[in-house]
């Protein structure tokens, strides 16, 4: 095997169990990333650099554009860790037909819910942080010597009262560290509530915290706005938001509510360019089609597509990766076949067998699967990595054949039914 395989760390079982079930069902693990990542730099790169941007009090807004199958959620876990390792607080949120950006049945709030549900951090990778978040807020307000706790509190959250909705959340974490100094479980759980827009009436909010302001459809952005800039005083560098499956809007059959969603996104992008957002970046994820359709995706509405069109002087040779939209390319044969070799070593420490996939295994492998007609420019990694997967696990339950005649017989079935073409005939006959 290749030096790749001679110096992979070992995959805890637990970890590879997650990796290998994730990737033979076609999602993407969020544990072990590390242990599966390549390619992509350039990508990375650019979304590295909207990190430190977002640290140094900016805001940054990404789309990720690819066909299903082709990275898109895999990067998006992989910033993710990334983020949370470098003490940001990530938050992520898959859209559906209940999740939108805005909705007259709490879709937006339902969104807002996900997200501060998935809100992690480096000792909480799995989500549901917010609670530490906020104790980690009273410990550093607490590590102040000077002056009254309350005020010190106060104190802490007054630059938040500047922004829109900014008093009431800053007087709920009062209230939050008020209840932590006497001991009063109840009104901690309700601020926590308050904050995660679990109340659904201003009256039980008014009961439960004397306040007649609750989180709705149509103000849970400006939350996330609030809840950015606060995290910087709980010791963090501040917020990710991702997004992923903006094809779900792309699927509202009601033209009118999808241009709401759309304008949504058009109120994001211009507050975190313009630099009404403060520390907190906002990546989101879909296909071509959501993207770029003029009748149904992104580009159906005109603000937003007049921001969004490429510029006349990017080409595919040279592609602008400061741009708001990055279009992710196909990998690479070289990237998929150290892919590929990865995955033969983690399949065979979890099994507990000797790994005896050759390099000529590999290749043979590629090589049918980038015989398929349009490969060059369809072939996903999702389709190569179930696909591999398949075999490994195939040749794990049948140790009476061998990988390489598994290969060979797929070969041989994929060119059966292929007449030989002379070398100067004009025309070959091919069988779909």
């Amino acid at each position: 095997m290749t030096d790749t395989a001679q110096t992979a760390p070992r995959v805890p079982k637990r970890v590879a169990a997650v990796i290998l079930n994730s990737l033979k069902g076609g999602v993407v693990p969020r544990i072990g990333l590390p242990y599966i990542t390549v390619g992509r730099e350039v990508e990375i790169r650019a979304l590295l650099t909207d990190l430190d941007l977002i640290a140094d009090g900016g805001a940054s807004f990404r789309f990720l554009v690819g066909r299903y199958g082709a990275g898109k959620s895999f990067l998006l876990q992989t910033i993710r860790t990334h983020a949370m390792g470098e003490n940001f607080v990530v938050a992520d949120a898959d859209l559906s037909p209940e999740r939108r950006l805005q909705g007259g049945q709490g879709q937006g709030l339902a969104t807002y819910r996900e997200l501060i549900r998935n809100l992690s951090t480096k000792t909480r990778p799995e989500g549901g942080a917010l609670g530490l978040i906020l104790d980690r807020w009273v410990a550093h307000v607490d590590e102040a010597a000077e002056g009254d706790g309350l005020a010190r509190a106060r104190a802490s959250v007054a630059h938040l009262e500047e922004l829109v909705h900014g008093f009431d959340f800053a007087r709920m974490l009062v209230r939050y560290y008020q209840a932590c100094a006497e001991g009063d479980d109840e009104t901690k759980s309700s601020v926590a509530r308050w904050l995660r827009g679990e109340f659904r009436t201003k009256t039980e909010a008014k009961n439960e915290l004397g306040t007649s302001v609750i989180i709705t459809d149509d103000d849970w952005y400006d939350y996330v706005k609030l809840i950015a800039a606060f995290l910087v005083g709980a010791g963090y560098r501040g917020l990710l938001v991702l997004i992923d499956e903006l094809v779900n809007l792309y699927k509202i059959p009601n033209a009118i509510t999808r241009q709401y969603n759309y304008e949504k996104i058009l109120t994001m992008y211009n507050d975190t360019l313009q630099g009404k957002a403060h520390y907190l970046g906002i990546i989101m994820g879909g296909t071509p089609t959501s993207i770029e359709d003029r009748r149904r995706g992104v580009f159906s509405y005109e603000a937003l597509r007049s921001r969004l069109t490429q510029g006349r002087f990017a080409r595919e040779d040279m592609r602008d990766m400061l741009a708001p939209i990055i279009r992710l390319h196909p990998l690479t044969y070289e990237e998929l076949l150290v892919l590929i070799e990865k995955l033969a070593q983690i399949h065979a420490g979890y099994f507990g067998y000797q790994n005896t996939v050759t390099d000529e295994d590999l290749a043979a492998f590629l090589q049918i699967e980038f015989g398929r007609v349009g490969a060059d420019t369809h072939l996903t990694p999702r389709e190569v990595i179930r696909d591999f997967i398949e075999l490994l696990d195939i040749a794990y339950q049948n140790p009476d054949q061998d990988i390489s005649a598994l290969l060979r017989d797929e070969g041989a079935v994929a060119g059966a039914g292929q007449p030989a073409a002379a070398e100067d005939a004009p025309f070959a006959e091919f069988t779909i």
